[in-house]
Order: C-alpha cells, then sequence, then structure tokens
C-alpha cells in the first residue's frame, strides 16, 4: 500500500519535532558548537531511510533550520549554512541506502560531519592550536562528538528501526 503525500510530510514534521526534543539531551557539548545527544539525528536518518534521500535531506535541513534558531553559532553567513541546513540536510544521504541500514547511517553522518569539517576548516581555523593545521583539528574537533554520535546512533537504530519494520510487517499483514 503506497503511503500518500500528506502522512508522508507529517512522518517528517513529526521526526523533525522528536529530533529536537532528543537534541536538548546533551551528554556532551563541545566549546564552539556540535554536541553529543541523547541519538538527535536518529529520527532523520529513520525517517530518510524510509522515505528516501529527497525527503530525508528536506526534513534534515528543516531540523538544521531549527537549530540555526534555537542554538545559534554564528560566525558567517556561508558558515551558517555549512553548519546548518546543509549539515544536517546531509542526513537524508542515508536514504539512499534504504536497504543497507547501516552503511545508509554511516554515510549521512559522515556526509554530516563532511559540511561541519568545511565550515571547520574555512571559519574556525584560527581556533587551532598554535602549530596545528586547520584541516586536523577541524576534523578533531568534529569528530570528537560526530563519532560518539555515530556510534550511539548506529545503536539506537540497531534497537528502533528494526522494530518499524515489524510494525510495517504487521501492519501490511493487517490489511
Amino acid at each position: 500500500m503506497k503511503r500518500n503525500s500528506l502522512s508522508t510530510l507529517i512522518e517528517g514534521a513529526l521526526m523533525v519535532g522528536i529530533a529536537t526534543a532528543l537534541s536538548f539531551v546533551k551528554i556532551f557539548q563541545a566549546p564552539y558548537g556540535g554536541s553529543v545527544t541523547l541519538g538527535s539525528m536518529v529520527p532523520i536518518l529513520l525517517y530518510s531511510l524510509r522515505n528516501g534521500a529527497a525527503k530525508g535531506i528536506l526534513a534534515g535541513a528543516s531540523y538544521g533550520l531549527l537549530q540555526l534558531i534555537i542554538e545559534p553559532y554564528i560566525v558567517h553567513p556561508v558558515q551558517v549554512i555549512l553548519d546548518y541546513p546543509l549539515a544536517f540536510g546531509l542526513l537524508g544521504l542515508s536514504g539512499l541506502f534504504n536497504k543497507k541500514v547501516w552503511t545508509g547511517i554511516t554515510v549521512g553522518i559522515l556526509g554530516r560531519f563532511f559540511s561541519h569539517f568545511l565550515s571547520g576548516v574555512i571559519f574556525f581555523g584560527s581556533y587551532a592550536p598554535e602549530g596545528m593545521n586547520a584541516a586536523v583539528y577541524s576534523a578533531l574537533y568534529n569528530g570528537a562528538y560526530l563519532l560518539p554520535e555515530l556510534v550511539l546512533s548506529l545503536l539506537a537504530v540497531r534497537f528502533v528501526f528494526y522494530r518499524f519494520i515489524k510494525m510495517d510487517e504487521e501492519r501490511n499483514y493487517l490489511s
């Protein structure tokens, strides 16, 4: 049974809302933005895996804009684009791998990492300790919170995503 666009839109809005709520539960807060949360990327990743990359990118970008409104860290207009709608929108790349969940999650989070990495090299390189390359600094800084987020997301999806599959199978069986 094909879901209609309204139910897909509502699902996306709910996932953005859940992701935003989860973003308030911080395990670690980095000094210049970025944090390890209680799986705040998982709803966007799940939505992307279920509905495809295009819808996932849109939901992720919406989530990024909400993050910009709630907790902005702004140094330049281009940095805003790289660190908010683009970075979170790239989580939607997970939707390219709906049959390979682990790969999809990893690619989505790596997409987010790449956007933050570019922003770090271009706009935050001056924060690097003396003698440290801006690219190395950006990779270490962003990896320090996105690697734990990746691990937490993989664990959460291991327990949550498979329940979604079971619910879908049961719903299709009962229809």
